[in-house]
């Protein structure tokens, strides 16, 4: 899903799970409900801050941190920005949740380079720090990252639309994330990359900031632009769907292949439905999770994470493609998002 935007203020869950009716961190349970697992019970404490707790990925996300936290008898703290882009939020909850205790925080950065002195503050106090889903700038200002590997994600699907044109002229219209985000400028030049082109052969860019609405008027802008447009790359499916809108608006849905980069489970529905040709699908509930399970080994043995953990991607399509590997849209509703 869309994961940018600009810094301002904070949003740190309102609690529930501790009876804390107040703006603040959600100090939870392992996920029993027991009390012997509230907040000054002496357990490893785990972190855990997302860019947003409404944006489906990261509700995914945190869902994979609180299995994890449950299978491994921790405490998890989570927080989030009130917006995507609340780098001031992030900071906010960094150091509420070293004040707290934790031992290691989980953080997909909504500001790869203004996060950093915050990270660099907790590291500095024996918190291990890992990025999820999004690099820091430099990836080194973090412990380690757990993350899609994005280039490869979009060759993969620059190489299914390749195949996919079957040797037809392409004037290719690229709806992308925002300027010098990581994640979307990984996608965009990995889906070049794979379908063998340039910026140059690009028609019509477009920024979305991965929404679908943005999406579409997008695609009306590109339509206008250069009506005979026959392939569109999408940072994600909501802006891909929102091509898809604008598309069948004119009449043009069937005359244009759509990929895109994500597998969240509507937007493999859109895949299953013909709306979306083929889509990488990333695994953020695995990246939590793995999150989780590094900080417990680094609670046991102070052995830390380092470097860069791929998380995995695979192809969805059911119009699969020779010499392209994908698995069907079964598998990828079965493992969307998982």
């Amino acid at each position: 899903m869309s994961r940018t935007s600009r810094p301002t203020s904070l949003l740190l869950r309102v609690a529930a799970c501790t009876g804390v009716a107040a703006l603040t961190l959600t100090a939870c349970g392992s996920g029993s409900g027991s009390s012997s697992t509230a907040a000054g019970s002496g357990e490893v404490k785990v972190g855990l801050i997302t860019k947003t707790d409404t944006n489906p990925f990261f509700v995914k996300m945190k869902e994979g941190a609180e299995q994890a936290a449950k299978a491994e008898g921790v405490q998890l703290m989570t927080a989030a920005g009130k917006f995507d882009g609340d780098n001031a939020g992030q900071v906010t909850a960094i150091e509420n949740m070293v004040a707290a205790g934790v031992k290691g925080i989980l953080i997909t950065p909504s500001d790869s380079k203004a996060i950093v002195p915050a990270v660099e503050k907790a590291r500095a106090k024996g918190v291990l720090v890992i990025a999820l889903d999004t690099p820091t700038e430099p990836q080194s200002a973090v412990d380690a990252l757990f993350a899609t590997d994005n280039l490869h994600a979009g060759e993969l699907i620059g190489a299914y639309a390749k195949a996919a044109m079957k040797g037809k002229a392409a004037k290719v219209a690229t709806l992308d994330l925002a300027p010098g985000v990581s994640v979307g400028v990984q996608r965009h030049n990995g889906f070049l990359k794979g379908f063998g082109a340039t910026d140059k052969d690009v028609v019509c860019a477009q920024d979305t900031g991965g929404d679908q609405a943005k999406g579409q008027t997008a695609m009306e802008n590109c339509l206008q632009k250069e009506p005979g447009i026959n392939l569109v790359y999408t940072i994600n499916e909501p802006a891909a769907l929102g091509a898809y809108t604008a598309l069948k608006a004119k009449g043009l849905e069937k005359d244009v292949l759509i990929v895109s980069v994500d597998g969240g489970c509507t937007g493999t529905r859109a895949v299953k439905d013909g709306k979306i040709a083929a889509t990488s699908q990333q695994y953020p509930l695995k990246m939590a999770g793995e999150g989780v399970k590094a900080v417990v080994a680094y609670a046991k043995s102070g052995k830390k994470a380092s470097g860069y953990t791929d998380t995995g991607v695979t192809l969805i399509t059911d119009k699969a493609q020779a010499g392209v590997a994908a698995k069907d849209t079964a598998y990828g509703l079965e493992n969307c998002w998982g």
